[in-house]
């Protein structure tokens, strides 16, 4: 006997819960808007597009909350870790991925899978009552006939926050007489960053015409819209003082021009974007300055006087849900229960993030179409810990989007100062085995 499941969107939560669900025995149908409707923010029509960095984040599993997370979902058989390791690009103690062949093989997996059907239509209103089992993972660009339904479905005008997009450069244009290579506190290969230096005047010109610059102007129904603490635009951190992003982006800590043996004032740092190298991404350098400004402005940087950019910086609104409110612990919406809602939508913030609640949707939707009863993870694992999060642990009156952070963990009693991560890390990776069923409990 098979079990249908409709999955509406096909990002990262999206195509790990279709992946998920797939490989425990269901039939899959995932409904993907692009190209019939694009979105602001994509280019591609392919699945799991990565669309404000390349990177995901450190994969340090024993001292990093998503270096955890990673390796749970390696452990729990990910799809999207699959295709990152597989595509993974230099870019010192983080896991950064080439963005065209990462989405490739994800989009290539999902569609020579068996059980998975992909559709490529809008689903311009909530799932018909004969889809009996519907995980809804549209992310924060939710086509707004869609948002519009789940508003009315839920009684809520909805939250929303605005992200912001960092500039590619072309490695051809940087000028390596000023640029070195080198990965702060010479991590990874130790050479996996572009490094521009920056002396003090040079700093000062550049934050001042960053406040100078001209920005995106919102529209008035937009202008209560808050940023995303995580991922704020650099001209936004610039306005918080003179000194912010030379302890943020811009910070030089970890690095040392080899040719001069001194550590530069302020330092911007690209991370490779592509398998070829052809392209870099300016880290942390969201932004919302309009385009003709950006390449003015950065274009101030030492080694980017000539930069071409391959892509500029953009702002996009993200919508998510009161999920604390409206989700039940198996991501269920308490309304309507044939619907699940996994991804950024649920207001998780981040790539990881995203496809992990999307893992867990997928086994949730399965074990419940074969007639199953599957526990949530523990709230000492990664997955548990963000899963309790966002379905009862956060306070739904001042409920904002939230990356993993050993904050959201149970704390562990004995555990101190540098050791205490690490230890709540190997207890999660403890707990979790004994959840996927790889070991059984001591006696």
């Amino acid at each position: 006997m098979t079990h249908r499941v409709h999955i509406v969107g096909g990002g990262l939560a999206g195509s790990e819960a279709a992946w998920q669900a797939a490989e425990a025995g269901c039939d899959i149908v995932l409904h993907e808007m692009r190209p019939v409707r694009g979105t602001d923010a994509h280019q591609t029509d392919g699945l799991a597009e990565l669309v404000c960095s390349n990177s995901l984040r450190s994969d340090d599993w024993e001292n990093n909350a998503v270096g955890l997370l990673h390796e749970e979902m390696r452990r729990a058989r990910s799809l999207i870790l699959r295709s990152a390791d597989a595509h993974r690009l230099p870019a010192g103690g983080a896991l950064a991925v080439d963005r065209e062949g990462f989405s490739r093989a994800i989009t290539d997996a999902l569609a020579r899978h068996p059980r998975v059907a992909i559709c490529r239509e809008e689903s311009a209103g909530l799932p018909p009552a004969e889809w009996t089992s519907t995980i809804i993972a549209t992310g924060p660009l939710t086509s707004a006939a869609l948002a519009d339904s789940i508003r009315a479905l839920t009684e809520d005008e909805g939250l929303a926050f605005f992200d912001a997009i960092a500039p590619i450069v072309h490695h051809e244009s940087i000028d390596f007489d000023i640029c070195w290579m080198q990965s702060r506190y010479d991590k990874g290969d130790g050479a996996d960053y572009v490094n521009c230096p920056l002396d003090e005047p040079q700093y000062k010109a550049f934050v001042a015409a960053l406040l100078a610059g001209e920005k995106t102007d919102f529209k008035e129904w937009e202008k209560s819209t808050p940023y995303f603490e995580g991922c704020l635009p650099i001209e936004v951190m610039a306005a918080r003082g003179e000194n912010t992003l030379r302890f943020g982006p811009m910070k030089p800590v970890g690095l040392c021009d080899t040719r001069t043996g001194r550590r530069p004032y302020a330092v911007v740092q690209l991370r490779q974007d592509n398998a070829l190298g052809t392209l870099w991404n300016m880290v942390g350098f969201q932004t919302k300055l309009k385009h003709g400004e950006q390449t003015h402005v950065f274009r101030m940087i030492p080694g980017l006087e000539n930069a071409q950019f391959a892509r500029l910086g953009g702002l996009h609104r993200n919508t998510f849900i009161n999920s604390p409110r409206l989700l039940d612990g198996q991501l269920r919406l308490k309304s309507r229960p044939s619907l699940r809602f996994a991804g950024q939508i649920t207001g998780v913030e981040g790539y990881v993030e995203s496809a992990a609640i999307g893992l867990l949707a997928g086994r949730f939707a399965a074990s419940e179409a074969q007639g199953k009863s599957l526990a949530a993870p523990p709230p000492t694992t990664a997955f548990g810990a963000l899963l309790g999060h966002i379905t009862g642990g956060a306070d739904a009156k001042t409920f904002q989007p939230m990356n993993v952070n050993f904050g959201l963990f149970p704390e562990l009693k004995g555990a101190r100062g540098k050791d205490r991560k690490k230890a709540m890390s190997h207890r999660a990776l403890a707990d979790l085995d004994i959840w996927l069923g790889n070991r059984v409990a001591a006696e």
